[in-house]
This record gives C-alpha cells, structure tokens and sequence, in this order.
C-alpha cells in the first residue's frame, strides 16, 4: 500500500511508544468501552470474535449491531477526530476527541445512547490491564495527541492489508482481521479444525473460561501490537496453541526475525518491517514462514486448509 493519508508522509509511519504511551492508554480504554457495548448488543460467535473492532478508511469501527427493530454502529473517526454513533432510526450523533478524561468520555458516550433511545450495561471496568480502574472514576488518563492517532490509524490500515491477503491463502476456518480491545491489538488466526487441550493460561481481569473458550482449537495465530511500558517496541507476533517444542527450532524468514522464550512466539519489530525497502513482502515473509512453521511441527492437514 502506497497510499498518503492526511497527516502521514508515509505508509508505514514511526511509532514511538514512548512519544504517545499517554495517548494509547487513554484511547485503549475509550475502546474498551466501545468494544464491550459491541459484547453487549451483538449475538456471542466463537471465540469472542462478537466482540472485536474493525479498521475502515478512517479510525476503527464496531459495524453494525441489531437494537431492537434497526442497527446501530459507533466508529471512531481519527481523520476527523469524533466518534460516531449512526443508527437506522435516528440522524448521526458526534462525540469529539480531544485530550478528555476516560470518566469524561464514558458519560458523554453513554449520555448521547441514552438520548436516541439504546439502553446497554456494560461492566464498567476494564479488561486486560492493571490497574483497573472502573472507567466512570477514572480521570488519570486524559491524553490525545491527534498526529499520534493519525499515525497509529496508518499503521494499522497498512498491517491489515498484508493480514488480508495472507487470510485468502487459507481455505480453512480462519477469523477476520480484527481489533482486540483487550489488549488493544490487530490479529488474524487460522485454525487446524483439530480441538486444542484446555489452555491454562491467565490474564489480568479477564474470566478464564473467556481464554479456554478462545483457545479451544489449534490455532496459528498473527498480529500486531504497539507497544507497553514493560515492552515499549511494536512488534508484529505469531504463535500456535498448543505450541509443540519443534516449533522454535524452526527457521522462519526474514533473517530480522526471532523467538522469545520468555513468550513463546516468534517476533519481528515494526520498525525492521518499515525501514526496509519493501515492507508488505517483508512482512508476508513472516506470516507465512511462522504458519508453515507451525503447521508442519504440529502435523496439520495442510493439503486441505490451503489453496
């Protein structure tokens, strides 16, 4: 993808985390809030995949969700910095972004559903972190740097580029590219149709059996990830579950490339990918070699989950 994009000289943007890190841990919980109003109104599908984001030609989006008889869809526009909130029943409600606290913004959003007549709960604290501060009296996170957004909405459009054209490759069951408010990443998954062992792995405030539920099938699973304070770098990932020991020893491309033992999954920095002289080969270079990796050390049925 060579397209500019207002704000942006370049497809693949710097990201810095430490330049923005206040702006990331405000935005992540707005779409925390927005992601479990999704949970909410739409009908469960597996994996949780009910519950994640999608990114459009200007922010990132819930699509559309039924509400008695019409839909309703609330976008974060990061072109024109509002959140909007369309339904089929009333006109075009606008939520501005600025440098606003998390409480500021949970009353404004649930204040505007509430005038045009959709009513939805939601638990008021988030998932996925520490500390978890009900979003209602959380008023330390209040940043929201614009060029900042603009570049991390770039980053992502050119990531789901790549994501989708490694999704058509595969002709078996494989997820959407989404955005998982949990842990505020882009992710892909290609599944083997084979059940997995209960996982036994944890997250911070989140039910376990959300994580079984998730990884209750062998997967092959990619993504994208800006950054946090414990891992400042953005990294692009790839991992399988269950994880056989193979895996590791196996050579995936590029050379930039490598494996973390402390998080099972191999890893290849985004700014390798974005200095180099073609970043969505580079790229693509990585998703395959990690899923071949992974399907062949864990004997799945490539021959009939792939064109």
């Amino acid at each position: 993808m060579n397209t500019i994009i207002k704000g942006c000289n370049h497809a693949w943007p710097a990201l810095d985390y430490n330049n923005w890190k206040d702006t990331i841990k405000t935005v992540h919980q707005w779409t925390q809030i927005v992601g479990k109003i999704r949970l909410k109104a739409m009908p469960w599908q597996n994996h949780s995949w009910h519950t994640t984001l999608y990114i459009t030609t200007r922010g990132l989006t819930t699509g559309s969700m039924p509400y008695k008889d019409g839909l309703f869809e609330i976008e974060f526009d990061f072109e024109s910095h509002v959140v909007v909130i369309s339904t089929t029943f009333h006109k075009n409600i606008f939520i501005d972004l600025y440098p606003r606290t998390v409480a500021d913004f949970y009353d404004d959003l649930f204040t505007k559903l509430e005038g045009i007549g959709i009513d939805i709960e939601i638990h008021g604290s988030p998932n996925e972190m520490e500390p978890s501060i009900p979003f209602a009296e959380n008023s330390i996170n209040k940043s929201y740097d614009k060029q900042s957004i603009i570049n991390f909405w770039q980053a992502a459009v050119s990531t789901h580029n790549v994501f989708q054209k490694f999704r058509g490759d595969f002709i078996g069951k494989c997820s959407p590219v989404h955005f998982f408010w949990g842990a505020f990443d882009i992710a892909v998954t290609r599944f083997s149709g084979r059940k997995a062992p209960l996982h036994q792995g944890a997250m911070p405030n989140m039910p376990k059996e959300v994580m079984q539920e998730a990884y209750s099938q062998e997967v092959s699973s990619c993504g994208f990830w800006p950054g946090s304070d414990a891992s400042p770098l953005p990294m692009f990932y790839a991992y399988c579950y269950p994880s056989p020991p193979e895996f590791s020893k196996e050579k995936v491309t590029p050379a930039q490339a490598f494996w973390s033992e402390e998080m099972g999954e191999f890893f290849l920095k985004y700014d390798d990918v974005r200095m180099s002289e073609d970043p969505e080969k580079m790229l693509m270079e990585f998703l395959q070699s990690t899923y071949v990796a992974g399907a062949k050390t864990g004997k799945w049925d490539r021959k009939n989950l792939e064109k």
